[in-house]
Parts: structure tokens; sequence; C-alpha cells
């Protein structure tokens, strides 16, 4: 027979109960138990339209012999003597070190922060003295920003590489087998260290090379091409190209590029708050329970809702999870959202954040405007605080809809803490309209969302790079500096672990292309 695939709901009573999953797939396709029958769960959601939430599975049934064998999925071949410079360690760098070892070409990693577990220590004095590193922080060092975010695994991008592939390589190197089968993975910032430490050890066993605190700041140029980078030390690395994987917040990088007339774009982004609720009270509304279901994890949502000609939507949700300050440079307020692998922390929190078009901020002509725009907010936004440390200003979210400051703030799972201060007054006028006008739709449609035990901290402004690095749609080349590969998010190619992976993946390849 052919493998079958069939589509079963359980009961979250029964999802950890394989004979009761085996028994529902073959029921629904007809067939009897039989030892010589393999089956296997491919995907799994979860249905909370009703009353009682239920798991949604696709099982695979198919003879024994279709059972699958795992990998290995990186297949490393022996170095053919040329060597790529990679600027940046996040999931599309390392991707794409990957990728090149599997083409026989040996990758140079240059990532100006710290390793994995180094850069863990550089984050602490953000919650203490507000004190920022800006070479290892939550988004720059090892990893990438994705590191110490959740380790969110969903992507739309589907059309762009091969999914499942990224996740294979992941399993691999410690992640859960769980990430191949549900529909919105996740590995938890407490897992992630261990997975990208793997990969390293991988791409050095290989024969690549991964330099640590080591900062970028200029390209070799040769006839046109970009052959190496110069480093703040004045030393230069050669190499046969550049693959420019440094993510959304090198602006250091985006400067260079511009005064060396290096063709850059403004992009549209997003910008807005991140908003707070008990993980009770998100369970109440996406799951119609409260407390939930002991099998089933904390509930997480996607909204969005056009609000006066703009989109309004959430971000990087992190259910059970918390706020944290993700600033770069010293004098600016930046927050962004984690959750550990087990998701159990008393607070739900996403970006709700409103669509920056470059008309709003005064158009396209200046590569850098979007740039500028984002900086100046987050700087505004920590010139309201105290002038020293990462506290937050927050807001109830009822006083934020009528426009007043909040007498009071509940508890908040941000450590450096929050103080009472009127956001909407402090975030860009259009940001803030769309905002209050947006809470009550939401408060609509899921009720209880705009409730009084929900409080919103600013500025969540990290959505996406604020520029684009063009390229070409064929080589992946940048138009006018040949053998420089754009590449992952800070480039404008990818929204997340996965999408700058699979870009990662595709550009390696393009240079494997051109170089040989």
């Amino acid at each position: 027979m052919k493998p079958v695939t069939v589509e079963i709901k359980i009961d979250p009573d029964r999802i950890n109960t394989p004979q009761a999953i085996r028994k529902a797939a073959l029921s629904k396709a007809g067939m009897q138990d039989n030892p010589n029958l393999y089956t296997r769960v491919t995907r799994r959601s979860i249905d909370a339209r009703s009353r009682r939430p239920q798991f949604v599975l696709q099982v695979v049934i198919a003879p024994q012999e279709f059972a699958e064998t795992e990998g290995p999925f990186f297949r490393p071949a022996p170095l053919k003597g040329r060597r790529v410079a990679i600027i940046g360690a996040g999931p599309a760098g390392y991707v794409a070190a990957l990728t090149l070892l599997e083409h026989g070409i040996q990758p140079i990693v240059l990532e100006r922060g710290k390793d994995v577990n180094a850069r863990r220590k550089d984050l602490k004095p953000l919650f203490t003295t507000g004190a920022v590193n800006p070479h290892s922080n939550y988004c720059f060092g090892e990893g990438g920003a994705g590191t110490y975010s959740d380790g969110k695994l969903y992507t739309r991008a589907t059309k762009r590489g091969d999914v499942g592939r990224i996740l294979d390589l992941l399993i691999e190197h410690g992640a859960s087998p769980d990430i191949r089968i549900d529909a919105h993975p996740h590995l938890g910032s407490n897992m992630l260290p261990r997975i990208v430490r793997r990969i390293r050890e991988a791409i050095e066993g290989a024969g690549g090379e991964i330099h640590f605190d080591t900062h970028v700041t200029d390209l070799v140029l040769k006839d046109g091409q970009v052959r190496g980078a110069v480093l703040a030390d004045g030393a230069t690395v050669d190499a046969d190209a550049v693959i420019l994987a440094t993510g959304h917040s090198a602006r250091d990088v985006f400067h260079m590029l511009h005064t060396r007339g290096i063709a850059i774009e403004a992009k549209p982004f997003a910008l807005g708050v991140r908003i707070e609720h008990p993980q009770e009270l998100i369970d109440g509304i996406f799951y119609h329970q409260s407390p939930r279901h002991t099998n089933l994890p904390a509930a997480s949502y996607r909204i969005t809702q056009q609000v006066q000609e703009r989109g309004v939507f959430s971000f990087c949700m992190c259910p059970g999870g918390f706020v944290v300050p993700a600033s770069t440079a010293p004098g600016e307020l930046v927050l962004n959202g984690m959750s550990l692998a087990a998701r159990n922390a008393p607070f739900a929190n996403a970006g709700l954040v409103v669509e920056i078009r470059l008309e709003d901020i005064g158009g396209a002509d200046n590569p850098l405007s979007a740039l500028e725009f984002q900086a100046s907010v987050e700087r505004a936004m920590f010139a309201a605080g105290d002038g020293t440390s990462q506290k937050a200003p927050a807001q109830m979210v009822g006083d934020f809809i009528k426009g007043r400051v909040s007498s009071a703030l509940p508890k908040s799972s941000y450590i450096p803490g929050i103080y009472s201060a009127p956001l909407h007054e402090l975030l860009p006028e259009g940001v803030a309209r769309r905002l209050r006008a947006s809470l009550p739709l939401f408060g609509k449609k899921y009720k209880g969302y705009d409730s009084g035990e929900a409080k919103v901290l600013a500025v969540e402004s990290r959505t996406s790079s604020p520029v684009r690095i063009p390229r070409d749609k064929e080589t992946l080349e940048h138009p006018s500096a040949k053998r420089l590969f754009p590449c992952g998010e800070g480039a404008g190619y990818a929204g997340g672990i996965i999408s700058a992976a699979m870009d990662g993946e595709r550009v390696a390849s393009a240079v494997a292309a051109i170089i040989g």
C-alpha cells in the first residue's frame, strides 16, 4: 500500500497517549490495526474555536518499510581553497557557513559580539545598572537577536527555501523533534544557546573559522569587487566574497555602506509598544478556559486590524514570557519579548505595532530616513526616564485609550522596572492615535483584551530592518559592489530565525555558483 495521510482531532486528555492517536488515525482511514503498519504524526496544531480546544493532528499511515531514517543533514565536503567572509553569526550567517562547507568552501565568520555563553554575562548590567555593551546585548552576539527572544520558528516565507531542511538541521544539533510537527514551533531562550554552540562546533569541525569580538568597520574593495573586510583594529580579512548577515540593528554597518557609496534603501517597518497581560487572561480569551487544561500550552495569538489606512498588528508574541531590554547603544530604550521553553511565566506579552510607511517620515529620498526615525523614537523614550537606567515608560491600556496618566501600575515581567508615563504623548502622534483606536476594536473581537489588567510599555521598534540592501534577483550580489552578498533580516530579506536561515542557505548557494 501507499502511505495515507489522515487528519484527526484529539482531546487534550489523550494527546500524550500514542495508542489513542494511532487508534483514531486508523479508524479515520478505515483500517484495522496491524503491527506491520507504521503511524507518525507529521503536523500538530490547536483548534481553539470551540469552547473546548482540541489538538488537530495529521498522521501518516504506511507499511513499516516507509519509516523515515534520520540524517545526517549536514554533509561537509573537502575544502577546495576558496574562502568567504561572513559578517554576523546569527541564523543567516551560521546556516550560510554550513552551506558553504557543503560546497567545499571555507567560511570565515566575523562576529562583533561574544560567544553565546559569554554573551549572557553582558545582559545582566542591562537589568541592574542600565549599562549597554554596544557589541554584546540582546541583538548582537552569537546566535543573533533570536537566541534570547523565545526562538520562534514559524515562518510564512515557505516559498523561499526548504523549511524542513532548516528544522532538520536544528534537530540534528539538539533541538526537540517536536519542532518538525508543531504548527508554531519554538525552542525557548534557555534551549537555544546549546543548539547554537553545537552548530558552531560543527562549523569549526568541518574547517570553518569563527571569530568573536571581531567588529567589521569597512570592506576591502578592489576593482569594483568586495574582496574582504576591515576590522576595528585595522587588520583585514581577505576573501573571495563577503556575505553581509549583520541583523537588523547594525546601524554602523548601514552608515558605513552609505558613506562608501554602496547603495542602500530606506524600508518601511513597524513601531509601537509591548502589551502585557496576565497569561491566565490570554488563556481565557483564546482558549475559553482559565485555568487552561494542563496538556495545553500557554495560549498565544496573532491579531491584526486596519486602522486609519495603516495596519496595526501583534508581533513576536511571547506566551508565558518576559519583556526584556533590547537596546544596542547607550542613550536609547528598546523593548523586546522572550520566553523560556516551558512558557510558564505568569505574563504574556506581544509587540502591538503600527505600520510605518516612508511617506509618514519624509519619503524615500534619504536611504537612512527610516533608520533615523526609529533611532529618534528610541532616544526620546530613554530621555523620558531617569537618564541612566533601562526603566520603561508604561500605562494601563484604559488610561492609554483615554489619554490620561495611570495613577498606579501593577507588577510587570520587565525586570529593570516600569514607571507611569503619558505614552499617548511620548509615542509619535500617528502611532499613538492608531494604537488607541485599535485597542477597543481588538477588545470587541477578543473580549477582555483591552481590560483593566492590560498595560503597554514602550518602545517596540526593532520589528524589522529599516533599511534594505539591494541585490540582483538572480546572482544575489549587490548590483554595484560585486561579490558582496546582502543576506538575512538586516539586509531586508527575512523576518525571523527560519526565514533568515533559509536566506543564508540560498545566498551561500549563490556564492558557491559564482566562485566555484
